[in-house]
């Protein structure tokens, strides 16, 4: 019965020592090592271990593993200064390193812990650099790819910049322009807003002074006067006359005043338009905008260059060499 539950230890130990050897780089003598461990040839593998060490050229992971090695090999050796300098080496590569009681006897377990327990403060520092490390390798993989990004984008720009070409428009102004009525000055000077606020204010004074203008109008009365002590052919002579009834006089001075403002309203609102319009007036106005280049349409981009328009020409003749010119328009 005890045979069979050490062997059901050991499958255990085997099972659960696996994946972390999975995990493990292996390096062909680091491997090569461990397997010689496990077959109980400590003083070779603290031997070689060391001379593996020495050499260097290790990546962490290798060199914790020959450490461990190095260190329990001479633990077993009874070699305990050996298996502290080797082991306290391994602590210093990861401070947070333990060793797995499933496959290390506990006697070197409990060495471990207490190098551990000798060296809290120094592992302490440790961890604290460790992280430092980290931080510091994290900023710096940010300030690599915002660095990238920053020259993404400016690559970018600078395709986009060379896919566009700088048109230039000039646009020339009519200087008769400033004199037309209902904002056109400031139409042609791309002043809209104000354009509109002359137009609506001249077109409604102009609309008013000629509904009054009309309304005024339509107050008149046709009639005849006659005249005393003339007489004509037909009887005693009359003159036409047209006139504002007495009781209509109120509604002519009301249209009559109405007529006279909207008037003087209008051209003074058109003098200030005008005013305004030659002084902001520009003989010509520069625009300039970056536009797309017109990408070659495949045909273009196939078409062989045109043949220059002047060619010469040389050729063999029964006297001699002769030359000749081409010309194509």
């Amino acid at each position: 019965m005890s045979r069979a539950l050490s062997l059901l230890l050991f499958c255990l130990a085997l099972a659960l020592a696996l994946p972390a050897r999975a995990q493990e780089p292996t390096d062909p003598e680091v491997s090569a090592l461990r397997a010689a461990f496990e077959y109980g040839k400590y003083a070779e593998v603290l031997d070689r271990a060391g001379q593996r060490i020495d050499r260097g050229n290790l990546g962490p992971e290798d060199l914790e593993e020959l450490q461990k090695l190095a260190g329990l090999a001479a633990f077993n050796l009874g070699r305990t200064e050996e298996a502290a300098r080797h082991l306290r080496a391994l602590l210093r590569l990861d401070p947070d390193f333990n060793l797995d009681p499933f496959v290390v006897p506990p006697p070197a377990v409990a060495f471990f812990e207490d190098l551990k327990g000798q060296m809290a403060s120094e592992l302490e520092f440790l961890r604290q650099e460790q992280r430092l490390r980290v931080e510091r390798e994290k900023s710096e993989a940010e300030r690599r790819e915002q660095e990238r990004l920053a020259a993404e984008t400016q690559r970018r720009r600078a395709e986009e910049l060379s896919r566009q070409v700088v048109v230039r428009t000039v646009e020339k102004r009519n200087f008769l322009v400033n004199f037309v009525p209902f904002g056109a000055g400031q139409f042609q000077q791309g002043r809209n807003s104000l354009g509109i606020v002359f137009a609506a204010t001249e077109g409604a004074l102009a609309v008013t002074s000629i509904i009054s203008f009309f309304a005024y109008g339509s107050l008149y009365k046709e009639g005849f006067i006659r005249l005393d002590n003339v007489y004509d052919e037909d009887g005693q002579a009359s003159i036409p006359v047209r006139y504002i009834p007495t009781d209509r006089a109120r509604q002519a001075d009301t249209w009559q005043l109405l007529k006279l403002a909207s008037a003087t309203g209008f051209y003074t609102v058109y003098a200030l338009g005008v005013v305004d319009a030659i002084y902001h007036h520009e003989d010509q106005v520069v625009r300039t905008t970056m536009e797309a280049r017109p990408e070659p349409s495949p045909s273009e981009s196939l078409r062989s260059p045109a043949p220059p328009p002047l060619r010469l020409r040389l050729h063999a003749s029964p006297d001699g060499v002769g030359a000749g010119l081409t010309l194509k328009f």
